[in-house]
């Protein structure tokens, strides 16, 4: 895996071994169920470790003692490895300046090799010691890895100490938590990393990042001319919307998906591609237009129209509230304090039933009646052309300049006059309330809206979407959307291990096309007009 997957990605931006590693989390979690089947695995007890300890009037099972014991010792191990050792100074070096290290004789690869083998151990030994108080299944990897970066981020990145340290006020925030509020444990952990990335943005004992590597090609890609691309998506509207009048109910369904889905890239692609912003949480203003749309028509009958401009209000209200915290933040920073946003807002629409109905969600909206769904899906149609060609007139504009001059040279763009962090914001905003317009689409296509709008999964959906189809392409949020949704949606029809197919995709593209689909498609044409 460290030679085939990450070795390549080693030079790129945080963002693609991230993504790379998500396409390997969907390979090994379809490996795992042709292999061990869909049920639980329960596992024994560690021999020896049957038993329990009295501590005054209460028992605590020895293998509980044993973990608590191990987190400690782990950490020291860890610890003195990396300080008191020839090859932990050596890691260290290569983590500053890897190339001096490797003008100095010492060879770099087989450093991360062994990191990549110590860190993944670490990891088997944590699965082994957490099976007797959970079963093994195949949806404990995404909640694990999201609390995994929530003590990694919070403890500050390149910090162990500040990993074990995060880890012990987690562990204390949640016993506690339910104790004393047993309906708010989920919204306390992602409200902890919140409070602390705001004190202290670097995190508990982590350094302020440098500058991330940046890609080759930052210029936004698409037709030089507004008039051909204006034209082709007139043409491409006017298909459209004869065309779903013609297919079966099954594809129109999966259509409206992808242009709501693409709607959804679309704004995150304008903050990334724009200010340079990388968000892990950007469904937290998806769920907030759906469930704004859909508790506006509950409460006070609103119809679809209205109800979708309540939740794009309420997403850019919430947008708002949360920049002035977000323009203190950078890279992974921010990234992972928009995750702790969109987590707490998953986690307020699931413990908070009284309004949201908690897992059993908001069914049963009667938003769009069923006369109605042609005009909506002219209307979704239209809505999709009009953000992308404002996406494309909007890089084009003298805004979008200032806005890549201020996310390539920052300090250079505030000398020049520019107001950086103002333009951030409204790009922000604009990314807020678009994907809170999508998310309201979805409320109204569906007719339902349960937690999973604000989830991870539905995050990482959106980022899977720009980084498929291009970052920096204006049709790169259609590609992508057309892939991930419509070619998913037919694999899993035919194909029971579709998750593990797209996600050996994903990894090809992060590892040979990491500029996309379409950035993929300008390459091979550079390199014919090259030997021609």
């Amino acid at each position: 895996t460290e030679w085939c997957l990450f070795r390549p990605l080693r030079a790129s931006p945080p963002l693609y071994p991230l993504v790379a590693t998500f396409g390997l989390s969907l390979v090994v979690h379809d490996v795992l169920l042709a292999w061990m089947g869909p049920a639980e695995v329960f596992a024994p007890r560690f021999p020896g470790l049957k038993g329990s300890m009295q501590m005054g009037e209460d028992f605590f099972p020895l293998w509980q003692l044993v973990t608590l014991l191990l987190g400690p010792l782990v950490w020291l191990a860890l610890h003195l490895l990396l300080t008191q050792t020839r090859w932990g100074r050596q890691v260290r070096a290569a983590t500053q300046d890897r190339e001096m290290l490797d003008a100095l004789g010492v060879n770099p690869a087989p450093l991360m090799m062994g990191v990549v083998v110590l860190g993944c151990g670490l990891a088997g030994l944590a699965g082994a010691l957490q099976l007797p108080r959970e079963p093994a299944n195949l949806q404990m990897d995404l909640q694990m890895v999201v609390e995994t970066f929530v003590v990694v981020v919070m403890g500050g990145l390149g910090s162990i100490s500040g990993a074990f340290f995060a880890a012990v006020l987690i562990g204390c925030v949640h016993a506690f938590g339910i104790y004393l509020f047993p309906q708010a444990t989920l919204v306390l952990i992602f409200l902890t990393m919140a409070m602390v990335l705001a004190w202290r943005p670097q995190g508990l004992m982590g350094e302020l990042p440098g500058a991330a590597p940046r890609e080759e090609v930052t210029t936004f890609q698409g037709w030089t001319s507004h008039r051909v691309l204006f034209m082709a998506t007139g043409l491409a509207w006017l298909v459209l919307s004869v065309g779903m009048t013609w297919v079966d109910e099954y594809t129109q369904h999966v259509l409206e998906d992808v242009f709501i889905m693409m709607l959804f890239g679309i704004s995150l692609q304008a903050m990334m591609a724009l200010s340079g912003w990388v968000s892990f949480g950007h469904a937290a203003y998806f769920g907030l237009g759906a469930y704004a749309a859909a508790l506006s028509h509950v409460h006070w009958s609103f119809n679809a129209w209205q109800a979708a401009l309540g939740g794009m209000v309420c997403a850019g209200a919430a947008a708002y509230a949360m920049s002035g915290l977000l323009q203190r933040s950078a890279g992974v920073y921010l990234a992972m304090l928009s995750l702790a946003f969109a987590q707490m807002v998953w986690a307020g629409a699931s413990q908070w039933i009284s309004l949201t109905g908690g897992d059993n969600g908001l069914i049963g909206l009667q938003l769009l009646p069923n006369a109605s769904r042609t005009v909506f899906q002219w209307t979704l149609i239209t809505l999709s052309a009009l953000a992308l060609l404002g996406l494309a007139r909007l890089v084009r504009s003298s805004m979008g300049a200032a806005l890549q001059a201020g996310r390539d040279a920052p300090l250079r763009a505030m000398a020049s006059g520019l107001q950086v962090r103002t333009l951030n914001n409204r790009v922000f905003l604009l990314s807020a309330i678009v994907a809170g317009l999508a998310g309201s689409l979805w409320a109204i296509s569906k007719g339902a809206v349960f937690p999973s709008v604000a989830s991870v999964a539905k995050s990482v959906d959106a980022l899977m979407i720009v980084l498929l189809g291009g970052v920096h392409h204006v049709l790169g949020a259609l590609s992508g959307s057309a892939f991930l949704v419509g070619v998913g949606s037919e694999m899993g029809r035919h194909f029971e291990y579709w998750r593990g197919f797209l996600g050996l995709l994903i990894m090809l593209l992060m590892v040979f096309a990491p500029e996309g689909i379409w950035g993929w498609r300008r390459r091979q044409l550079q390199r014919l007009g090259d030997k021609a």
